[in-house]
């Protein structure tokens, strides 16, 4: 690790902080998250990642506040499709609008575990192992054409034969229905999981799918450890309150997937030749940026110049 332990101590306890100011004060009782109250949120976590970037920017160095920023980003721009995910499960299991929050929190609390474990995994197969660099950037290359070339509506999906849902349903008798907000509960004398419970091994599963992508892409931006789990834990903190913003109108963004597809293949192109030519992080961060706001202005305009064609 290039940062002192004393830097990783106080991010995550910071981190824990946070989580427990927000889950113990601010969403202590259940309530649906009205689009006022998710934007706030999505400003806040927003703009502390951007103080913790100057933070990194000014202490650590120019480099890696250019590096944590293009990393953001990145993750920033690839965990907003999870959201369809988000909408897919919340819709195919039912679950009451004040309940969604405490799903999606712990939710994030199982991704922030899981992340650590794979950037560590990931960044001592790297550091052991270098000729992984060519399998992770072939990989992405692979991902990053398959979202270009693959139909961008999102097809439904049976929850029921997720294989999440089925070992759970395998080894513990589900509830009918929901017990508010528990994810256990008593039936007949015994221990029961709730369909809550079902909902949020799926979310973790999701989160599992999507950090095969994500991470090998953020460690083609940097192989300092701290900088690709802080702004792996950034992006995340942020995502429930993005989904209460976005949850309505993700499917308006019929070009984000091509942009991803080109983001994707681009990493992983800069990955697989990095041992012969190095493209430098502004490079980097200057093509996620313009890939992401042209594939944002043009699904605002494909949308515009749709609703205008059928006022007609």
């Amino acid at each position: 690790m290039d940062e002192p332990i004393w830097m990783w101590v106080a991010f995550n306890a910071a981190v824990l902080l946070l989580l427990a100011l927000d889950l113990g004060i601010f969403n202590r009782h259940e309530h649906k998250i009205s689009s006022k109250e998710a934007l706030g949120w999505s400003l806040f976590w927003i703009v502390l990642s951007l103080l913790f970037n100057g933070y990194v920017y000014l202490w650590l160095g120019h480099q890696k506040g250019i590096d944590f920023l293009t990393a953001y980003l990145l993750e920033k721009s690839l965990s907003v499709d999870n959201l369809f995910v988000f909408v897919l499960t919340f819709t195919y299991f039912a679950v009451p609008d004040s309940l969604q929050h405490r799903v999606l929190f712990w939710g994030v609390i199982g991704a922030l575990v899981m992340r650590g474990i794979l950037i560590t995994v990931g960044s001592v197969l790297l550091l052991t192992f270098h000729w992984l660099l060519y399998g992770f950037g072939a990989f992405l290359i692979f991902t990053g054409g398959k979202l270009l070339f693959t139909d961008a509506e999102k097809e439904e999906e049976d929850l029921s034969k997720n294989i999440g849902v089925r070992l759970a349903k395998r080894f513990l008798p589900v509830t009918d229905k929901y017990e508010g907000s528990k994810f256990f509960t008593k039936q007949n004398g015994k221990r029961a999981a709730t369909p809550l419970f079902l909902v949020l091994v799926v979310i973790e599963i999701t989160d599992l799918v999507f950090a095969t992508d994500s991470i090998p892409a953020v460690l083609a931006v940097t192989k300092d450890s701290f900088i690709v789990y802080t702004s792996n834990v950034c992006a995340i903190l942020g995502l429930r309150a993005l989904y209460f913003l976005l949850a309505d109108v993700v499917d308006k963004f019929k070009y984000l997937q091509t942009g991803l597809g080109i983001i994707l293949s681009f990493i992983g192109v800069k990955m697989v030749i990095e041992p012969f030519y190095k493209i430098e992080s502004a490079v980097s961060l200057s093509v996620v940026v313009s890939v992401l706001v042209i594939a944002g202005v043009a699904s605002v305009w494909s949308n515009r110049s749709k609703a205008v064609k059928n006022d007609r």
